[in-house]
């Protein structure tokens, strides 16, 4: 199988260069292509166009046994568009995924912060420290802005206009957008980079930054960094809260949309391509809505 490594490196350079994947795609993209190619091995399969559907059948079966429909959509989409690359530049004759089809998945509503949650999660740093400092505005940024935590990783201290209190976010894709933050996020910011990071960026040895959040080593926080850091202030709440960081931007779609907002601008805010990805919060809208009808209307309510 020499010869898919030599493709896979190719596919990897076409990833980077014409796509402009981050490297947390490129490493997905890896980790779905090197499933097929251990069952590959493991079938006696020694090229590409050796692959049939009767084979691709088999591969199916052993996925569905360890992973879940959304893994296997990802990891049978992934190993299409490798073969559809090579196809575009003849290394094979042709794609034998073209026509298998994705298991079909029930999408599911996006979990939310309720208030009291966001009050006791925005409660537990200690303000007068440095690295409570940092995870407030963490918090601030995360429920504030919408962002994804890959985007708040890559905040650098330029891009934060003050004057018009907005973030120039690098979204996926290198696209880039600007996202409006509120007084709250103001007053955190401006505590941070004055205070809490003038004394993290002390502890740095290497080579100096300019990436807003960094770690006690002075060095640029990770979105592992991140979990990480909302995994402590969990534990440090002593709540059973499952918490992970898109619910943060699952929480500021859905607040946005239940005071009003239109889904255009939810659209835009959160730097989505397709407005279909920004409807499934409609769902969760909808949800609060009924509810509040039920509480208040008087023809409602049972007789």
């Amino acid at each position: 199988m020499e010869n898919v490594k030599n493709y896979l490196n190719l596919f990897i350079e076409y990833l980077q260069i014409e796509k402009n994947y981050s490297q947390y795609t490129i490493v997905n993209y890896l980790h779905d292509l090197n499933d097929f190619f251990s069952f590959m091995e493991k079938e006696g399969l020694e090229r590409l166009d050796d692959v049939q559907y009767s084979d691709i059948r088999i591969f199916l079966t052993d996925l569905s046994k360890k992973y879940s429909k959304t893994s296997i959509s990802r990891k049978i989409s992934s190993i299409r568009t490798f073969y559809h690359f090579l196809l575009r530049e003849k290394y094979v004759t042709d794609n034998p995924f073209s026509l298998v089809s994705l298991p079909k998945q029930k999408k599911a509503i996006p979990r939310f912060l309720f208030d009291e949650e966001l009050e006791m999660l925005f409660s537990i740093s200690d303000l007068n420290d440095p690295l409570g400092q940092r995870n407030q505005l963490i918090l601030e940024f995360l429920y504030g802005t919408g962002i994804r935590v890959s985007e708040l990783c890559q905040i650098r201290l330029e891009d934060l206009d003050f004057s018009i209190e907005t973030i120039l976010v690098n979204g996926k894709g290198n696209k880039q957008r600007y996202v409006p933050f509120g007084s709250y996020a103001r007053q955190a910011a401006e505590r941070y980079i004055h205070d809490g990071r003038s004394k993290l960026m002390k502890n740095q040895s290497g080579q100096d930054h300019r990436f807003l959040f960094v770690n006690h080593r002075g060095k640029p926080l990770t979105a592992r960094g991140v979990r990480y850091i909302l995994k402590q202030l969990i534990d440090a709440s002593a709540k059973n809260l499952h918490l992970h960081p898109h619910m943060f931007r699952h929480t500021f779609a859905t607040h946005l949309l239940n005071a009003g907002a239109d889904l255009r601008s939810v659209q835009e805010l959160l730097g989505h391509v397709h407005l279909s990805s920004t409807q499934i919060y409609t769902h969760v809208s909808k949800d609060h809505l009924k509810n509040v009808y039920m509480a208040y209307h008087p023809r409602a309510k049972d007789s």
